[in-house]
């Protein structure tokens, strides 16, 4: 037996329940590995309140680093005691002590880099690398707005983006995340309740920005798109104000022909040559100082509704990791 969270209705933090589970042993293709750490994100809030339907009964959590405690028939390239991480789409599994997941997802971790940083940098890492590369390629010189720059991703994806050569907006909810997102690649930030357009706009010299990377979702579509370029894209990657409402494709054109994506991480590492790309460049980032990853807080396992309700309320910076 082992101890996990899990959830039998979609509702608050409330619903979290941390029990003993029997997870078995790993089948054809499987790993057991036992959690050091778990990384906490907005989207394990969004299958909690059902935002994002799953299956219920369910566990929750999609990144964690930890040691292969067992291996399954046919896996090949992982050992008992090998530190690995990950980040998986599917079961939700990561609030746990202990999980079986498939081998394909797991990558080996460097020597350089622990179990705590793991945690926290897989999901985000990993999405800010397809952000600024995948979704839309940022350039030396040009101007990007960021959400949320004093985040988990946030503070990953400005420093990375600063690393290329482009010139960061950051959007923050307060003078001390303001001073944060300073200090990891952004050239400027900016409160969210500022007139974000008007200061962007004056900041670009008119122009607007090449992309912006919007997590916060249905609050900020408009105000996101008012901020681009001509032929600028708007990167919808979260709902952390609730899901983005249905609109007219004309709003695009009346706003200089812009480009809108929603994508989502799983299409960027759904192959096994992708993950692994993705990996390399994440840790090869973080092993040669261009981005630092933050753990700021840590809380029990046990603890997880407490760090989802202070993630929700904007509590946290930088990145949260749960301790099994």
């Amino acid at each position: 037996m082992t101890r996990a969270i899990r959830i039998d209705e979609f509702g608050g933090p409330e619903v979290l329940q941390f029990r003993e589970v029997d997870i078995g042993a790993p089948g054809p293709g499987q790993v057991r590995i036992a959690h050091t750490a778990i990384g906490l994100n907005m989207i394990d809030t969004y299958f909690r309140k059902g935002l994002y339907p799953i299956g219920l009964p369910s566990g929750l959590g999609s990144e964690a680093a930890g040691v292969v405690a067992a291996t399954g028939e046919g896996v090949t390239g992982m050992e008992v005691g090998q530190r690995v991480a990950y980040a998986s789409p599917a079961p939700l599994d990561g609030y746990a002590e202990e999980r079986l997941i498939d081998a394909r997802l797991l990558v080996a971790l460097p020597d350089g880099i622990g179990d705590e940083t793991a945690a926290a940098m897989m999901l985000k890492g990993l999405t800010s690398w397809y952000l600024l590369t995948r979704s839309y390629r940022v350039e030396a010189g040009e101007w990007i707005v960021l959400y949320a720059a004093a985040g988990g991703v946030g503070l990953i994806a400005s420093q990375w983006a600063s690393g290329f050569g482009a010139r960061v907006i950051g959007v923050v909810s307060t003078e001390a995340k303001r001073a944060l997102a300073l200090e990891h690649g952004c050239e400027h930030v900016l409160l969210a309740d500022d007139d974000v357009v008007g200061k962007v706009r004056e900041l670009t010299g008119g122009e607007g920005v090449a992309a912006v990377y919007d997590s916060v979702g249905r609050d900020t579509f408009y105000q996101s798109l008012d901020c681009l370029r001509r032929h600028g894209v708007m990167v919808s990657f979260g709902n952390a104000s609730g899901a983005v409402e249905p609109f007219a494709p004309i709003e695009l054109a009346k706003r200089g022909s812009l480009y809108v994506t929603r994508p989502t991480l799983w299409d960027f590492v759904g192959e096994r040559a992708d993950l692994e790309r993705g990996a390399a460049e994440l840790f090869d980032a973080v092993s040669a100082g261009r981005v630092r990853i933050d753990v700021c807080q840590r809380y029990p396992l046990a603890e997880a509704a407490q760090a989802q309700i202070d993630l929700e309320r904007r509590a946290t910076v930088g990145s949260t990791v749960l301790l099994p």
